[in-house]
């Protein structure tokens, strides 16, 4: 599989890190890796809740020094 797209939010608060991967998302379409860097914690919450709502998942959630690191796998619905 190849390398994760890379979503880089940091320093953004909610709901701009959601707003910044759902628009990947719609650029890279179903079936994609990608990877969310975020240092808002809200992050851990909204981006499995966009996975669920468009049929993708999460694959990893790791933090380190502070930086949420979010990788999921699209799905092939995204609600208008």
């Amino acid at each position: 599989m190849n390398e994760p797209v890379v979503i880089d939010a940091r320093g953004h608060r909610c709901p701009v890190p959601s707003l910044k991967l759902r628009k990947a998302m719609e650029a890279y379409g179903a079936g994609q890796r990608m990877t969310l860097l975020a240092t808002d914690p809200m992050a851990r919450i909204d981006v499995p809740f966009l996975m669920q709502e468009t049929g993708g998942r999460v694959v990893e959630v790791v933090e380190e020094a502070g930086v949420l690191r979010l990788t999921v796998e699209t799905g092939g619905a995204l609600p208008g």
